[in-house]
């Protein structure tokens, strides 16, 4: 070591020794393979959909031809929304198409809005009972009530396809709202109740405890303190539950023929005996993604925060 070095190493406090220093490249190098797969994992993800938006302004011999950069390999044309009545030109005009694509899409917002809210409340009330309260049905406890509810999405929408048929013509339930409804309800039901369980668990006991000992209720303890808290919690639980809801297509196409048909069999029913109409399934796709992406922009902070706080203990 020469005379300069050991003046500035007397000088500065804080310097690099040679593990830090080959330790820098190895990081970039880290750095540099962790966002290079976190980029190609994000282009895999959204590729599904920019090629349902670019096939929708596809004519038939670009999709064929498999062109995919508009403006560069085809010229962008509105003929999967025309299909549809929702064009520029046809916006304006009288169009059955676009009356059925209006119903289907009235009633996937219905049906998926009303059972997402019902399946929230009933699944917080019983996840904060199983989280607060010991419960002993026979041998079942607490865990085992948990996991009985978490074992109803093991069963296959298969099995469950006959006996509903059956049930739901006995009850005059076919081909209704309230029908799909209620088993989107029971569908998802699980899953609030697994989400919201883990976030009334990671909120202190002793906050409900402070509020009675202050003289509030139990019913206005929880309304003032535990549900401002749990709430992001619930709307990612609604998040979810509303995506599901609103995709599901197996037991919409099988209970209902006319009245409460939604948008997933609108999109299958673009299949025919001539073929499938790309731009036009292209296109229903692409309206009926639209609004889910929209709730995700705007609840994207509670979806983080509903997500991660039953992590952190």
């Amino acid at each position: 070591m020469d005379e300069a070095e050991a003046l500035k190493m007397s000088t500065q406090i804080f310097y690099d020794t040679k593990a830090d220093k080959s330790f820098r490249p190895s990081w970039v190098v880290n750095r540099f393979i962790i966002y290079g797969v976190l980029i190609i994992w994000a282009i895999i993800c959204l590729f599904p959909i920019y090629w349902t938006i670019t096939t929708s302004f596809k004519a038939a011999p670009d999709v064929m031809k498999g062109n995919i950069v508009p403006w560069w390999d085809y010229k962008p044309k509105w003929l999967g929304f025309k299909s549809l009545g929702l064009s520029p030109n046809t916006i304006f005009i009288e169009s059955t198409v676009r009356e059925e694509f209006l119903k289907r899409f009235w009633n996937s917002t219905i049906i998926a809005v009303c059972s997402s809210s019902i399946a929230v409340m009933l699944g917080s009330s019983t996840a904060y009972g199983l989280s607060r309260f010991k419960y002993r049905f026979g041998f079942m406890r607490n865990s085992d009530i948990s996991f009985f509810f978490l074992s109803q999405l093991i069963l296959p929408p298969v099995v469950l396809a006959l006996p509903f048929l059956v049930l739901y013509k006995e009850l005059a339930l076919l081909d209704t709202r309230i029908g799909l409804i209620a088993l989107y309800t029971l569908t998802v039901l699980p899953i609030v109740i697994w989400i919201m369980r883990d976030q009334f668990s990671s909120i202190p006991v002793e906050l409900e405890e402070a509020a009675l000992v202050d003289g509030l209720s139990l019913w206005k303890a929880f309304g003032t303190i535990i549900l401002p808290i749990a709430l992001p919690g619930m709307v990612a639980a609604f998040i979810i539950s509303l995506v599901l809801t609103w995709n599901e297509y197996f037991f919409a196409a099988l209970l209902t023929s006319s009245h409460a048909k939604t948008l997933p069999v609108m999109v299958a029913s673009q299949t025919g005996s001539q073929g499938i109409s790309w731009w036009s399934m292209a296109a229903l796709s692409f309206a009926a993604i639209l609004p889910l992406v929209i709730i995700g922009i705007i609840l994207e902070k509670f979806i983080i925060k509903g997500m991660a706080a039953g992590a952190v203990k």
